[in-house]
This record gives structure tokens, sequence and C-alpha cells, in this order.
């Protein structure tokens, strides 16, 4: 190869962006499906809205997403990475990782095909088991096909079974009229929270530690408290973001 071609840039286009629960990167699932109540959609550019690039898409239950790393492409990368599946202490090759600080700053995620609507002249995918940011630009969709795929007799290396806990998840008196609340119009909000800490969200470093330390996360507009204790985790509270601020 000669050394001007090994200096080329490509240049992508997003051909749209993610519209999540997930307003930081705190909280969202270490991997898709993981959390299937969590729901979001794909709102296609005005370049891609000609419906006929999505004919028969139907047919599959599940697609990939090609996305960028929009918020830590600035932060550069490293040759090795710590995963929090090795309790963030052990360092790994960055392409033996799916960590987002890479040499180009592409991530891939295969989603639950939820249909796909046009109004106001806007193309909509509905996608569910996400772990993507909200504002996330997405580069390509392509199907999932199960045959090529999925190989179950795959080794999954350091990574081979799923993440999390599965923490008892209980609400306080206060989460629980929140969650009442605001039922109409977020009537899986219990579920999702539940689904989301259930995987315990913490940093890696923090898991093993006799740990008392209150959490925050954002979803959707609301302001999330919650603690570990003896019996798993307890929601503290449930707030709107613009009333907490």
């Amino acid at each position: 190869m000669s050394e001007a071609r090994a200096q080329d840039s490509i240049l992508y286009k997003p051909i749209g962006y993610v519209s999540s629960p997930f307003k930081q990167k705190f909280a969202i699932p270490r991997q898709p499906n993981l959390v299937a109540q969590a729901q979001g959609e794909l709102v296609l550019t005005k370049a891609f809205t000609d419906v006929d690039a999505l004919r028969e898409l139907e047919q599959f239950s599940h697609i990939w997403l090609l996305f960028h790393f929009h918020e830590t492409e600035s932060q550069g990368w490293t040759p090795t990475v710590k995963p929090p599946r090795l309790g963030g202490k052990t360092k790994v090759g960055v392409f033996a990782s799916r960590s987002p600080f890479r040499p180009n700053s592409i991530g891939m995620s295969v989603v639950e095909n939820l249909g796909y609507k046009k109004t106001d002249n806007k193309v909509v995918l509905k996608l569910g088991g996400i772990d993507l940011l909200d504002g996330t630009p997405v580069l390509d969709i392509k199907p999932y096909i199960p045959y090529a795929d999925s190989l179950p007799d795959a080794c999954g290396g350091f990574a081979e079974s799923p993440p999390g806990e599965d923490f008892e998840v209980s609400f306080s008196a206060a989460a629980e009229a929140s969650i009442a609340e605001n039922a109409i119009d977020y009537p899986s909000l219990r579920d999702l929270i539940k689904a989301i800490l259930k995987q315990d969200p913490r940093p890696a470093w923090r898991v093993r530690e006799d740990d008392n330390k209150r959490y925050g996360m954002s979803l959707y507009d609301f302001n999330i408290k919650w603690t570990m204790t003896e019996n798993g985790i307890t929601v503290l509270s449930i707030e709107r973001e613009s009333a907490a601020s």
C-alpha cells in the first residue's frame, strides 16, 4: 500500500440519530438486549426518508446498528483498556474489548426491530433492548441474520456470561408515589428502572466493596437516586430534573 493511500481519511454521514431514555453514559446497559425494557427510536435524517430504503426490513426481528461514539471521540484512545468485566483493574488490548475509546469511534449494537412509521415527513424506527446514549449518530442499519450472526459454540473469552448480580430492587414510598404520578406518560418506568439496576451499573472498582454511596442517574427527564442495602438496591427518589435543579 502506498504511503499516500495509507494516509487517506474516510468520511461518513449519519443516516439518523437515536432518541433514547439514557441521557448520560452512567447506567446504560453494558451490552444490547440486557434490558429488554429499554426502548428508543432512530429518527432518520431528511436525506434518508425514502421508505423504499426500509422495504422488507419488517421481515427481520432484529437489526444491527453501526454508530458513532460521539461523546467519547474527543478523549482519544490507548492501546490497552480496563474492561468492567475484569473489575476495571486488568488491562487488555483495545481490540480485545468493546471499549468506546477506540482508534475509530465506531460501535455496533444488535437491537430489536419494533417497526417503523413515517409521520410529518419523518421516518422513525422503533427499537428495543437498546444500549445507546440519547443523540447517538447512526451510520448504517443491517439486518440481523441468525444463521450467520449467532454462533452458539463460539468462545466469549472474559465476557463468556452476562454481567450483573441480579440484585433485588425495592422502591421507597416517595419513589413509588412518583412512579404512580407519572404512570400515564411513562407506564413502564418502574420496570425499566428495576431492569437497569438489577444489572448493577456501579463502576467496576466499587462492586466488591462495602458500598453505602448514594448514586444518581438520568433517565428520560428524571433524576433517580438509589443506594445499596443489605437486601440489594433501594430506589430513594424519582424527580423530574427540572424540579430537582
